[in-house]
């Protein structure tokens, strides 16, 4: 698989988990994948537990990808993960293995207000 079919893959997977398209958007993973989020000390061993864990979880999800960059076997991702309404900012990094997904590791930072003692400095996005 080349990059131009890793990124395609990637961006079928972003739209079909803000679709909640739970079939679609898993197709990217082999099946013993693994999932690892370090802020909560977990992981998930497997594609179905994979998906599972996301078929469960209760909240109303929205995904608005940022940007994708990669190469090779390492691809990021940023985007705007949206609970409920409330936005996380996550980055993805999915490391390939023969065509699909073996393992990513997603990191989630919530939104802050900026700081006073820099705005003379900053441009304000998003």
């Amino acid at each position: 698989m080349d990059d131009q079919a890793k990124l395609a893959a990637l961006q079928r997977h972003w739209a079909a988990s803000d679709a909640n398209d739970f079939e679609a958007e898993h197709d990217i993973y082999r099946e013993d994948a693994v999932l690892d989020y370090p802020q909560s000390g977990e992981r998930i061993h497997g594609r179905r537990k994979i998906q599972e864990s996301r078929f469960v979880q209760p909240n109303k999800k929205r995904f608005m990808v940022r940007r994708i960059i990669g190469g090779g076997d390492l691809w990021v991702s940023e985007f705007v993960l949206s609970y409920d309404g409330v936005p996380s900012y996550v980055v993805s990094i999915m490391e390939f293995r023969e065509g699909l997904v073996a393992h990513e590791t997603q990191y989630f930072g919530d939104r802050f207000d900026p700081s006073p003692s820099r705005a003379y400095l900053v441009e304000k996005v998003g």
